[in-house]
């Protein structure tokens, strides 16, 4: 049995990837998404699901998982399929200008990709202290998935990043206690984090690690050491979320042939690879003056969709018509075609 031919895949199921399938449905492309995560989402569902985000126009704040509710929601009038748990291998064009892209499970067929990577496969900075690996799981997690596991717990913080303080600024009104600990006396969290944090309840240390980590069959305590005066404290604890960011890799992508900076991969103006019918959004694509935000995924993403659409029909106009004219046109068509079948 031939496999279907799809106009667009998306590798990659984050926002981007999201409004990217949401984008490929207005413009009528019948679309796919692989992505080796469990869940739609990325790291936005992975890593903070419950951390508010204040830059996404048109909310002033929402919960990552709301958000991406909100886009999967989008897509859902486009039966977009949707293709979880699957780690792309390869991608080759055929003969006959079709990509077939090769994933751990199973084989894709499609005219055009749209990569969605954000920062391709990524795996979270561990800590290096005494105990560390005995309570992972048990205590320590570096990521926060429920918040409402951590309330009326004494929770410790490691990190001066914004994950960090966020969560600090989170977990404080719902914690027994939060202390977070910092190796160095600056952070390097927005401003606005900083002195929200320094108006609560919390306790901030600097200048100090965690030295070891200890307990029976769960985390119980920590020893923190100072970096300059050498001072130790032992601090009774239930929990440690440790932030100190994420390493990340391309993976296979790096064998397929694209031009790649750094990190990333290199795209014009249209969100063109240096592959015919290979596209960048997001994270992953990188061109001078480059923000890596969402707002700036949502945008590549409609500018990757729209330029595939050209790729695949020449005579087609990248620019669209207003999305209010394009549903207004497509319910005329549900409105007739129900009509039609009335009457039969």
């Amino acid at each position: 049995m031939k496999k279907e031919i799809y106009d667009i895949t998306i590798l990659g199921g984050g926002p981007t990837g999201l409004f990217a399938a949401f984008y490929a449905g207005m413009r009528n492309a019948k679309c796919k998404i692989i992505d080796s995560m469990p869940a739609l989402g990325g790291r936005l569902t992975a890593v903070y699901p419950e951390k508010y985000i204040y830059d996404v126009a048109g909310f002033p704040k929402i919960l990552a998982r709301e958000l991406i509710d909100n886009l999967i929601e989008q897509i859902k009038p486009y039966n977009t399929d949707i293709c979880l748990n699957e780690n792309t291998l390869s991608v080759e064009q055929t003969e006959d200008q079709i990509w077939e892209i090769k994933t751990n499970l199973d084989t894709h067929y499609t005219k055009t990709i749209i990569i969605a990577a954000g920062v391709g496969s990524y795996s979270p900075k561990k800590h290096q202290g005494l105990g560390a690996d005995q309570f992972e799981g048990k205590g320590i997690e570096y990521a926060v998935i429920e918040k409402n596991i951590y309330r009326n717990k004494n929770v410790i913080i490691a990190g001066g990043g914004d994950s960090a303080l966020d969560w600090a600024n989170e977990l404080v009104s719902i914690a027994k206690s939060v202390t977070l600990i910092h190796r160095s006396d600056k952070f390097r969290a927005h401003d606005d984090s900083i002195t929200k944090l320094k108006k609560t309840n919390a306790r901030i240390i600097l200048n100090s690690e965690i030295s070891g980590f200890y307990g029976n069959e769960n985390l119980q305590e920590v020893l923190i050491k100072g970096l300059e005066d050498h001072h130790e404290e032992i601090i009774k604890v239930d929990a440690a979320l440790i932030m100190f960011g994420f390493n990340s890799s391309l993976g296979k992508i790096k064998e397929w042939g694209l031009n790649l900076v750094g990190n990333g991969i290199c795209v014009n103006e249209k969100m063109e690879t240096n592959l015919p019918g290979i596209f960048a959004a997001g994270d992953i694509a990188k061109y001078s003056a480059k923000l890596d935000l969402i707002v700036t995924g949502f945008s590549e993403a409609a500018i990757a969709v729209a330029f595939a659409k050209v790729y695949l029909n020449p005579k087609e106009k990248a620019q669209p018509l207003h999305s209010t004219t394009v549903m207004e046109i497509k319910e005329k068509k549900e409105k007739r075609l129900n009509a039609s079948v009335k009457e039969i």
